[in-house]
């Protein structure tokens, strides 16, 4: 099957039972999508799909077929980083930096739907990803400040 991955496409063989957190991390070697629960329950596992924030953990690679996925490798580089990675850096949002991939592409997807959240927005917009370091206040002022504008180069 062909997937597009961070525009690119990729050809694929994958057994219909499988994820497509595990194409990503073993087929296409893209690492930045983290194994951690495994049953979409914390949402390290998390991508865009079709713009919008999905579990890979419970996504089958199948369902993915020509759909555009993004992953944190899609998002920003060491030269150019997204602003979001860069409002979690300016606001110290993260600790041991596990989850960050997928509260970056969860708070992208969320900002995608409401550009304007307001703090109980943005907490009840990223309950899904947990973060056993506890910074959930730091996120949500990065959040808050992209969609400000006032932080990662707005």
């Amino acid at each position: 099957m062909r997937l597009i991955v961070n525009g690119a496409a990729h050809d694929v063989i994958a057994p219909a039972h499988e994820t497509l957190l595990v194409t990503l991390r073993e087929r296409l070697e893209l690492t930045g999508t983290k194994l951690v629960c495994g049953r979409g329950e914390c949402g390290a596992c998390t991508v865009l799909l079709d713009g919008r924030a999905v579990y890979s953990c419970l996504t089958l690679t199948a369902a993915c077929e020509r759909r555009p996925v993004t992953t944190i490798e899609g998002v920003g580089g060491t030269e150019h980083l997204h602003p979001m990675q860069q409002a979690f850096i300016e606001h110290d949002a993260l600790q041991c930096g596990f989850c960050t991939p997928g509260q970056v592409l969860a708070a992208i997807a969320l900002l995608d739907k409401n550009p304007n959240p307001t703090e109980a927005q943005v907490r009840e917009g990223m309950s899904g990803n947990l973060c056993r370091c506890g910074t959930y206040p730091k996120i949500v002022q990065a959040v808050l400040s992209v969609a400000a504008g006032t932080g990662a180069n707005g």
